[in-house]
């Protein structure tokens, strides 16, 4: 109880006359005599006869999901319907820790958990006024009320509470049963504990508050109902002034700052929860029910610029569309930020659905792999020269561009950065669709096929299923030299191993030509390595990007799949894409380049990588084959780390290279890389260390085939 002279329900600063029932009153002068008389031994006699302490219900708290920092992004509420979130002494503002001791409990520091002085002073005063004057209870008798709580008034009642608080005492010392007490407190309706109520009226932690704001916190708890600032504020402002008036007699604020807190208004309605990343949490809920605290690698501040760049876009692009973004740290594969929608409450946009996992249409995002595959085989470099030309690859498949205009003779880097059909359809029949398929699957990418049909050349252009997050996933492997990072959600996990998409030289080569790609309008040219994707009949826009810190991934359309005419990736999608990157602050990293690089122009590659032949792309199978070693070997060849023998010797033992067919001379290549001198059947190559090496062979025709090994 306060130590003031307000009315027991809190209804105004006049006391007003409260003859106590006959019960009552013994039950106080029975505890005053008692204590006087015997001291506490009576208290440790009735101690001894009551049942042990049960704390389980009052450890209770809500579910918080965090950021990488400790920042709440999203409370949940208790299995009971209440909101009672975690905190401690140390989190909340000093001057309300101050305020509450003066208005509560003076002596707190001091007693074993009963005030023997207050409970005979409060007894007194009743018996003799007629009126309640001043409170009995300590802090740690309110405590051990709200751990166990009795609604009867009576001289058990008052006993237990009493031996309860010295056995809370002991158990917990003076720092835990302030926590209690700020985490338990009442504050109206569903609110339990100060983070709970600063959160719901202030809308901000309570770690820093006005002097106002202390002042209304300390005052709820005595009579939270009756005092709602969201229901009744007359009554709130009056309480709360009444605690700036004591704070202010007992030297805790100045008489200055208390009249200066009076003029603050008080507030009128509860303020939602905080609910970042709402999605996320939910996720990361479901797979951890029975953790108390989550804590997500996500950065809050950044996760809500881009909340709300989200629903901006959203809303300026068409009714019921939505948008989904993701960001990769490319160093460790930790989820910076997820928006799964354009607002989470907003139905009209199916706001509940988290887009970052639906499975849709790619478009023309996974163009970039195809050139990947086809260059680390050794089929193609970027400068090499390609057809984009009507072209018929079959009876019923004749791509077009979408411009519907076709280009003529392109290199491989235009072809890329112009998003060209029929060159990356001709790239995917050389590599092979179901090679492709496996590769992305085996890298961990979810695909899905229609209807689970073989793979056909149209996966190039979009003809499959893969989520956002998969998307992200793969265009992090390019920054990252074409090993895919292990995505990890939470910010104490840690890295995995990983799988690889393209080798080192052919991961450089693709995000070297992305970084080309013209910007949407009003952008910076070759700032990042980016792609867009539109998916048939307008359903999905895509962009992905990257540089050597992080990789962004956006998404553009309707949950429900609906076609939305005019939705293009480089016009909705890739603007996104670009402020996202300017909202992540700092200026872009480029990538660097391997050292082994092949640097040429189109007339300078070796013959059969200048120019790809329809007739090479449509070949049955290569007339060229490698003999030695064969594909998916685990060859030892003694290396070290160093690339040096076992016996110590400087340099690696040789690796014999030998092919069988097709049209001297040949052309070998290690992880898109010529080998120097090697023109003939056979050939060695020097390996620099362990690990998986993919070799080619090309023969003067452009017929071509290839191994992945391990070398140990």
């Amino acid at each position: 109880m306060p130590q003031d002279g307000l009315d027991a329900d809190g209804g105004g600063a006049r006391a007003r006359r409260v003859f106590p029932p006959a019960g009552l009153m013994a039950a106080v002068l029975a505890v005053g005599a008692g204590l006087s008389a015997v001291g506490l031994g009576t208290v440790w006699l009735y101690a001894a006869a009551l049942p042990p302490l049960d704390l389980a219900p009052a450890a209770a708290r809500s579910t918080v999901v965090l950021d990488r920092s400790g920042t709440l992004l999203r409370p949940f509420a208790t299995a009971d319907g209440r909101w009672r979130l975690p905190v401690t002494a140390e989190a909340v503002d000093p001057r309300f820790r101050a305020m509450l001791l003066a208005y509560e409990d003076r002596r707190f520091a001091h007693h074993p958990g009963i005030d023997p002085a207050a409970l005979l002073r409060a007894a007194g005063q009743w018996l003799t006024r007629g009126r309640i004057v001043s409170g009995g209870s300590t802090l740690s008798m309110q405590v051990a009320r709200l751990v166990e709580p009795r609604r009867e008034r009576s001289l058990d009642a008052k006993l237990r509470q009493m031996v309860r608080a010295v056995t809370l005492e002991r158990r917990l010392g003076k720092p835990g049963m302030l926590d209690l007490y700020l985490a338990l407190a009442p504050y109206g309706g569903p609110l339990e504990g100060v983070r709970a109520a600063s959160l719901a009226y202030f809308g901000r932690e309570p770690a820093r508050l006005t002097a106002a704001q202390a002042a209304l916190l300390v005052a709820l708890p005595q009579s939270p109902e009756a005092r709602r600032p969201d229901r009744f504020p007359d009554r709130a402002r009056a309480a709360r002034d009444r605690v700036l008036d004591i704070a202010s007699a007992r030297g805790v604020l100045t008489e200055a700052e208390a009249e200066a807190a009076k003029a603050e208004p008080v507030p009128t309605g509860r303020k939602p929860f905080p609910m970042l990343a709402a999605h996320a949490a939910e996720e990361a809920i479901a797979a951890d029910p029975t953790n108390p605290a989550i804590r997500l690698a996500i950065d809050a501040p950044l996760q809500a610029r881009l909340e709300a760049l989200a629903a901006e876009r959203a809303a300026a692009a068409g009714p019921d569309l939505s948008a989904a973004i993701l960001v990769l740290d490319n160093r460790d594969g930790r989820i910076l930020a997820q928006v799964g929608s354009a607002g989470y409450l907003d139905a009209t946009r199916r706001g509940a659905i988290d887009m970052t996992l639906a499975i849709r249409s790619p478009g023309s995002a996974l163009k970039p792999f195809v050139y990947a595959m086809a260059f680390e085989d050794g089929l193609a470099h970027p400068e090499t020269l390609l057809e984009d030309r009507p072209t018929r690859f079959s009876a019923s498949y004749a791509p077009e561009n979408f411009d519907l205009t076709f280009q003529g003779t392109v290199t491989a880097r235009r072809a890329l950065q112009l998003s060209l059909n029929v060159p990356a359809v001709a790239l995917m029949e050389a590599v092979g669709p179901a090679r492709f398929i496996a590769r992305l699957r085996a890298a961990g990418a979810g695909i899905q096929l229609p209807r689970e049909a073989a793979p056909g050349l149209p996966v190039a252009l979009g003809g499959l299923g893969i989520t956002l997050t998969d998307l992200a996933r793969l265009y992090a492997g390019l920054s990252r030299g074409g090993t895919l990072p292990d995505l990890l959600r939470h910010a104490e996990a840690a890295p995995g191993s990983g799988h690889r998409i393209a080798g080192r030289v052919a991961a450089w080569y693709v995000a070297d030509i992305l970084r080309g790609t013209p910007p949407p309008e009003n952008a910076l040219p070759n700032r990042i390595a980016y792609k867009t994707g539109t998916s048939y009949g307008y359903r999905d826009a895509w962009a992905a990007g990257f540089d050597r810190r992080v990789t962004v991934a956006v998404w553009v359309g309707r949950p429900d799949g609906a076609a939305v005419p005019g939705l293009v990736g480089r016009i909705v999608a890739a603007p996104i894409l670009f402020d996202a990157f300017a909202r992540l602050g700092g200026d872009p990293e480029p990538i660097s380049r391997p050292a082994d690089t092949l640097m040429a122009e189109s007339g300078s590659l070796p013959p059969p990588l200048q120019r790809l032949g329809r007739d090479m792309a449509g070949a049955p199978g290569p007339t060229v084959r490698i003999a030695y070693p064969p594909d998916g070997a685990r060859i030892d060849l003694g290396l070290t780390p160093g690339g040096h023998g076992r016996d110590g010797a400087a340099g690696a033992p040789g690796l014999a290279l030998k092919a069988s067919g097709g049209v001297p001379p040949l052309t070998w290549l290690i992880d898109g890389q010529p080998v120097a001198h090697a023109l003939r059947h056979r050939a060695e190559w020097i390996p620099q260390g362990a690990g998986f090496v993919r070799i080619s062979v090309l023969d003067a025709t452009g017929a071509s085939d290839s191994v992945a090994v391990r070398l140990e």
